[in-house]
């Protein structure tokens, strides 16, 4: 087939969308250049001929940044791109949740959608603007997709719904929320607000739903007469006689058991159903294990989301139940703060650590070298499921629930002048059946809560599912994980009393209409609260007093030009007051001093060390200072860094000295008392004047 090559472009919001294939990348299956102002991402997508033979889509999504993009070399010693950043991990999955629903069951093509970001101007999001260029890609390839999509970010600004808002209005924005979808439904949320109500988000919702709507009525204008001819998607061959006798043996078994208090106990007895069944059929069906496995499966399935429509689910809870709760703080007596968190067969240990500017984590972007001072990192070891892998750092997924917990605790924080600490949260899953990634935002603010940090509301997680079958469908509350598994939407919602703070959605199927979503963020409402009551029973509040483990902080306001005298030529001054006072220092150009350290008398004497390098001689004060240099008629005392006084020789005693050196050498430390300033600057000291006081009473530690 010839190579169809097409270039398109609309106005859509405020900005030229253009799409353009055939140009590019012709040896993948599909390629699309798209573009927004001065952002320019190429996606590509590339589908093996050979099929696996596990009953599963092989799919692989890459997001990728390149330092050329924005003008900038890589920074380190290869001077070139490593390892995914976190922000194309994220990335990657912003691309999969709405991609992968999308391909049929049964194309089980090894299958990877690259994306590449060529052009970044700073002002246009590459993360919507791939989501478009990968569906594209999809669309223009032989690969089956029931698309097209699109996805954008909605905002609001002095009270109006903005689309794909500009970074400088996400400043002010209530809301930054990410939606992807079909023209027919929204299949993918992702975002944060500021205390939201659910009115609103559903409104967001909707409002970005239209504007998709736009978007894909572009891509199927892009696509119309283009692409390749499908590969066809083979029907899997049922034995409906075997997969009968299967329901037959299986089903009057299985009602007796498929509701059990705990995961172990539900995963023993379907074992043991499907042990006694299989030896049974295996016997007579020896070469169709697969179908029997498949057959079984299929019938768990179709058993626990009948039972969940009738009312009964898998632990026995009605729909909006939320599992029992526990919590406790200040488990873990030398952190800062820490936090166990249970609900149900879900629990995670939740540590607060406090550290200083130099803790904060430089990130080296496209849009310029950035500083983060907040830090939530989720792991999911996996005991916490009674399983064992190889454990190489963090995997896409763990990025992705510590991204979505640190989005529902940041409108919480403190401003950065009112507690200009670094924070980092550390989240340890120590067992998990549904939303780990919840339970880690609750002990996440109970943590913050031990440590001592003035959030200004705690915060709660819960999760959501969804049975949908025909028009009938029920929303529940507190999934557990097999209900994750076998539903049909995974609707996290995080908040405090006040409003939502972060939401994350998941849809399995289309048709998820204006009054799921109602329902859905209704039913989290009233659980959310729930849940805030029974962590309020185990802290109500941040805690008066910091951790007498964290560091304390001094804050110290200078004049601009000062600056440059506390660091001294070549830093020496600042290190010598460090090495001096075991504090940590930082100094900003507007002239703000943070002093850091676990030892608060520590914070104090770096705090009187700068306050006498950069205040003024003042005529009648005394001073300790250092002998530079010894002259005939007396001797030049530094009482600061570019402060020095003479010592005249008559100043030295209550009596006549014939020789400065007779009472002084270079390098003594003298208490002089300062007689006068002159106009011209110059200092007169005298050592006489303060011959009755103790040196010591005049030393920094003061």
């Amino acid at each position: 087939m010839t190579e169809q090559t097409r270039e398109m472009e609309a106005d859509l919001f405020g900005s030229k969308l253009r799409l353009e294939t055939g140009r590019l990348a012709k040896q993948a299956n599909g390629a699309v250049l798209a573009s927004c102002g001065g952002t320019t991402v190429l996606a590509t997508v590339v589908a093996s001929g050979e099929k696996i033979e596990d009953d599963f889509l092989p799919l692989t999504i890459n997001y990728q940044e390149k330092s050329y993009a924005a003008g900038k070399i890589p920074g380190g010693y290869f001077k070139r791109e490593g390892r995914p950043s976190e922000k194309e991990i994220l990335t990657s999955r912003l691309i999969d949740r709405p991609v992968r629903p999308l391909i049929p069951k049964g194309f089980c093509y090894p299958t990877q959608v690259i994306v590449t970001v060529m052009s970044a101007d700073g002002k246009n999001a590459t993360d919507v603007l791939s989501v478009i260029a990968s569906s594209a890609a999809l669309m223009v390839s032989d690969i089956p997709f029931a698309g097209p999509i699109a996805a954008l970010t909605v905002g609001k600004v002095d009270g109006e719904l903005i689309i794909n808002p500009s970074p400088e209005q996400l400043e002010s924005s209530t809301m930054e929320i990410t939606v992807a979808g079909t023209s027919e439904a929204i299949v993918m949320v992702e975002g944060g607000a500021k205390e939201v109500s659910e009115a609103e988000v559903v409104k967001a919702l909707m409002f970005a739903h239209e504007g998709i709507r736009e978007i894909v009525s572009f891509e199927n204008r892009f696509v119309e007469g283009l692409g390749k001819e499908k590969r066809e998607v083979p029907v899997a061959e049922t034995d409906d006689a075997l997969c009968g006798e299967v329901r037959s043996l299986a089903l009057p078994l299985l009602e007796k058991g498929l509701v059990a208090d705990s995961k172990d106990g539900r995963k023993e007895f379907i074992k043991k159903i499907y042990e006694e069944i299989s030896a049974k059929l295996i016997e007579s069906h020896p070469e169709d294990k697969p179908t029997i496995d498949k057959a079984f499966d299929e019938l768990i399935k179709d058993s626990v989301r009948r039972r969940i429509v009738d009312g009964t689910r898998p632990d026995g809870r009605d729909y909006i139940t939320v599992r029992p709760i526990s919590g406790e703080v200040g488990l873990l007596e030398r952190t800062h703060g820490s936090a166990l968190f249970t609900r149900g067969e879900t629990q995670a240990i939740v540590v607060a650590t406090l550290g200083s500017s130099h803790d904060e984590q430089r990130i080296d972007a496209l849009e310029g070298d950035q500083t983060r001072s907040f830090m939530l990192h989720y792991n999911f070891p996996p005991y916490s499921v009674g399983e064992t892998s190889n454990r190489l750092g963090p995997g896409r997924r763990e990025i992705g629930h510590g991204a979505l917990a640190a989005r529902a605790i940041t409108p919480v924080l403190p401003d950065k002048e009112e507690f200009p600490y670094t924070i980092r949260i550390v989240s340890e899953i120590l067992e998990s059946n549904g939303s780990s990634s919840m339970a880690t935002v609750c002990g996440s603010s109970m943590s913050l809560m031990d440590a001592g940090v003035p959030i200004s509301a705690p915060v709660a997680g819960i999760a959501m599912g969804l049975i949908k079958e025909g028009e009938n469908f029920v929303v529940l509350s507190d999934i557990l994980g097999d209900e994750d598994h076998l539903g049909d939407m995974d609707f996290k919602v995080a908040g405090t009393k006040s409003g939502i703070t972060a939401l994350q959605m998941d849809i399995k199927i289309a048709g998820i209409t204006e009054a799921i979503l109602t329902t859905a963020l209704d039913q989290a409402k009233d659980a959310r609260m729930h849940v805030l009551a029974k962590m309020d029973e185990t802290i109500t509040g941040p805690r008066e007093e910091l951790s007498e483990y964290a560091p304390r902080m001094l804050t110290i306001q200078l004049k601009p030009e000062k600056v440059k005298v506390v660091i001294g030529s070549g830093g020496k001054t600042i290190k010598k007051i460090v090495e001096e006072t075991g504090a940590k220092i930082d100094i900003q150009d507007d002239g703000l001093v943070k002093i850091f350290s676990p030892d608060y008398e520590a914070c104090k004497k770096a705090e009187s060390y700068i306050k006498r390098i950069v205040e003024d001689i003042v005529a009648g004060k005394l001073y300790v200072g250092v002998v530079k240099r010894i002259l005939d008629f007396g001797a030049i005392v530094e009482l600061g860094p570019g402060k020095d006084g003479l010592l005249h020789i008559s100043e030295l005693e209550n009596r006549r000295v014939a020789n400065v050196t007779d009472i002084l050498n270079e390098n003594d430390e003298v208490l002089v008392k300062c007689l006068a300033v002159e106009r011209d600057g110059r200092v007169r000291l005298s050592r006489k004047a303060a011959l009755d006081q103790n040196i010591e009473d005049y030393r920094i530690s003061d």
